[in-house]
């Protein structure tokens, strides 16, 4: 039984990659030279999803509150920073290299430590591999020109900390929030998006007096499992996770991993983590309460959300499958505020002029000035049409035909039930907002 269900959960990652690079949501990067392991490019859906994701993260994180402050901080920074925050000292994972075949594994992901488990060669001792990216800044060649792309988004908001209390004068407790690139020059980087080198955070620094962290702690904790739900993550495969000591980064005191039930194994989406003033004390900044008239070290709660890894949680949330027409269809049950398309207006048919110019001007062109996600798709018959559609999660599949010219009405096509009702052009913009909200 579970080799049946091993290959059933390979199956379905295969299904999701496949339908990735089908559909335009996501390619191997530098695929027509053989690609580069960790690293994929975004196409066209792919894009339009991640944007919706990032928007859905920044709208209730961000823009819904008033104690939360973004910045978008560069990528490169002081080689001082990662000394500082402990990176270039502790940032590393335990990796063993093959005697035999030299090819290299992380010590801690493997269930024989003593043995290649590609050709059998006996594997050497445990070292220490630091996962930053190094580079150079200038044009000296010394160690002085050294720098890193940075593993992780939260020192961008430490190291501004000062450069935000001063232009805001927030009082405590209040938040900094960041979506930007890290890197990660990962040993074995595998299961498509869940290992890469390459990735995006969405992060959050929550800056609190000391008091205060087990309250706000919690409070977050619960933040971030209403997201989830509200993006279409399915909150049966996710888990919590008390991480203990010997496993939490350098920085925490207290870190909870949100699991989720990937086909490769119940791995880590999320995570949260209270950094005490680690990184503060570190950096040398302090904050004056005024509560208290006196200068004080805050201490920080760190929701941390991987763009990457929930697209894919994403994904597989919302894929499924049934028989339509005596065929299987697959198909993405996305929530429609986060779908890459929200409707398709189509033709009955593209050789018809009339059709075509109703079409095109009295619906495509208004819906598309009003929510942009919308797309014109007259290519092949309307069944091929519904196919590829509902592959890309698109909710509603809107179809002008013969008797739209005179009742001035459509056909509007569920995803999921595959139920079609007739609806007028001058109450769609109202139909499709009713079913975003």
């Amino acid at each position: 039984m579970k080799k049946e269900k091993n290959t059933e959960e390979n199956n379905l990652m295969e299904k999701i990659v496949s339908l990735c690079k089908r559909r335009g949501f996501i390619f191997q990067g530098s695929e027509i030279y053989g690609g580069l392991a960790g690293t994929f490019d975004w196409g066209h859906f792919g894009v339009a999803l991640k944007n919706n994701i990032k928007q859905a993260w920044w709208k209730r994180f961000v823009d819904g509150r008033r104690d939360m402050y973004g910045v978008d901080a560069a990528i490169l920074m002081r080689q001082e920073v990662w000394q500082k925050s402990g990176h270039v000292a502790g940032f590393a994972d335990p990796m063993v290299e093959c005697d035999k075949c030299k090819k290299k594994f992380r010590a801690d992901q493997l269930e024989d430590t003593k043995k290649c488990a590609d050709c059998g060669g006996k594997l050497g001792a445990v070292m220490k591999f630091n996962m930053m990216f190094a580079t150079k800044v200038g044009a000296s060649d010394d160690s002085s020109a050294t720098s890193y792309l940075r593993p992780e988004t939260a020192q961008g908001m430490f190291v501004n900390f000062k450069n935000t209390v001063d232009a805001f004068h927030p009082r405590l407790p209040f938040g900094m929030a960041q979506i930007g690139k890290a890197f990660r020059n990962e040993i074995t980087p595998r299961d498509f998006l869940f290992r890469a080198r390459e990735f995006e955070q969405m992060e959050i620094e929550y800056f609190t007096r000391e008091g205060d962290w087990e309250k706000y702690f919690e409070y977050w904790k619960d933040e971030m499992l209403e997201w989830m739900e509200e993006v279409g993550i399915d909150m049966a495969k996710v888990h919590e996770l008390e991480v203990p000591k010997e496993d939490r980064a350098h920085y925490s005191s207290r870190t909870v991993d949100f699991e989720f039930d990937f086909p490769f194994g119940k791995k880590e989406l999320f995570g949260i983590a209270y950094r005490t003033d680690f990184d503060l004390k570190n950096h040398e900044l302090d904050y004056v309460d005024e509560e208290e008239s006196k200068k004080i070290t805050p201490h920080v709660i760190e929701p941390t959300f991987g763009v990457d890894r929930a697209v894919l949680a994403i994904l597989l949330s919302a894929y499924a499958e049934d028989e339509k027409e005596g065929e299987v269809r697959s198909f993405l049950k996305f929530k429609p505020s986060i779908a890459p398309v929200i409707c398709a207006v189509s033709p009955l048919l593209k050789n018809k002029p009339e059709l075509v110019e109703y079409a095109n001007t009295k619906v495509y062109a208004p819906l598309k000035a009003e929510f942009g996600r919308v797309a014109w798709d007259d290519n092949g018959n309307i069944g091929k049409r519904y196919r590829r559609q509902d592959e890309i999660g698109t909710p509603f599949c809107i179809v002008v035909d013969f008797d739209t010219l005179t009742d001035n009405s459509v056909t509007v096509r569920d995803r999921d039930t595959g139920k079609q009702e007739r609806v007028k052009v001058a109450d769609l913009r109202n139909y499709i907002k009713e079913k975003i909200n």
